[in-house]
């Protein structure tokens, strides 16, 4: 039997198991802590050799489990052995998250703290986080939820948990659409992307120049551009006819990301207006502008400095 096959025959009233795994500094204990606060028996640090005795009874609650290269049993073989051990079986409702976060992010992290790494205790921070990245790769691909850590606060991460996982959001697939600039890259895990650098850029109206693509009047201006209706109609007819298909097969999660130049007007814009329209056709859909968090968190910053 195929995990696909498997999956179609969950009873949805039975429990979820949650492998967590990414590399260390990415936020996984806040993460477990999140998983717990919603309801899931949660246990850090699990050796891979005890996963399948654990979850061998029924399960009686949502379970989360940290699994992470910390472990002296560790093998990124084993691990993706039981992943697919576990995501073939129609006991329960199974994922991999994988937390992930940019190596400068990390090292930063590491400076800030003064923690050693645990793959390299004698050496520098960076050493073990690159080593600990490449050990990784396989898990990562794999994952059935990529959570991008890099520019969150533990205070996104929760949110981000909760709205994934918490039990009212059992039962279907979720939508993320985002937005960026292009200067910053792509983000991690994002599904489906549309650039929207073609369009008139608000930036350079000395009146829409401080504000952002929530403003009326920069969303006014953005969808002012004769270029713009059609490519909206068909970024969304593309969306909406994939949706289905996407939530047939069993995803969980889908990511859709509208880029910029800077991430703060046509960008938005766009990812404001394709996610009220899903909204209102009945999907669950989350938004995220992570130029403007950033900007938000800086301004924060600066002002208790």
């Amino acid at each position: 039997m195929t995990p696909h096959e498997a999956s179609q025959r969950i009873d949805p009233a039975l429990s979820r198991l949650v492998l967590l795994t990414g590399p260390s500094g990415a936020g996984r204990s806040t993460a477990l802590r999140a998983f717990e606060d919603i309801g899931f028996e949660a246990i850090d640090n699990m050796p891979i050799s005890l996963v399948p005795r654990l979850v061998a009874e029924t399960l009686d609650r949502p379970l989360a489990l940290v699994v992470d290269p910390r472990n002296r049993d560790f093998s990124v073989d084993a691990l993706l052995s039981l992943v697919a051990e576990l995501g073939a079986s129609p006991r329960f409702e199974f994922d991999l998250v994988f937390l992930d976060c940019m190596v400068p992010n990390l090292i930063q992290r590491y400076s800030e703290t003064r923690r050693r790494h645990p793959l390299s205790p004698e050496g520098t921070a960076r050493e073990g986080i690159t080593l600990e990245a490449r050990l990784l790769q396989p898990v990562r691909l794999r994952a059935d939820v990529l959570i991008d850590t890099s520019e969150m606060t533990p205070h996104d991460l929760r949110a981000r948990i909760h709205d994934h996982f918490a039990p009212q959001s059992q039962g279907g697939m979720t939508l993320q659409v985002e937005s960026f600039s292009y200067r910053r890259g792509i983000p991690a895990g994002v599904d489906m992307v549309f650039d929207c650098r073609f369009l008139n850029n608000p930036h350079w109206q000395p009146n829409l120049r401080g504000l952002d693509g929530r403003d009326t009047q920069v969303a006014r201006f953005v969808m002012g551009d004769r270029r713009f209706e059609g490519f909206y109609r068909r970024v969304l007819d593309l969306v909406e006819s994939l949706l289905p298909e996407f939530a047939q097969e069993g995803k969980a999660q889908l990511s859709i990301g509208f880029g910029c130049t800077g991430g703060q007007h046509r960008s938005v814009a766009a990812a404001e207006k394709l996610a009220n329209a899903l909204a209102q056709a009945g999907w669950r859909v989350s938004k995220r502008h992570r130029e403007l968090e950033r900007m938000a968190a800086q301004a924060v910053v600066t002002t208790q400095t």
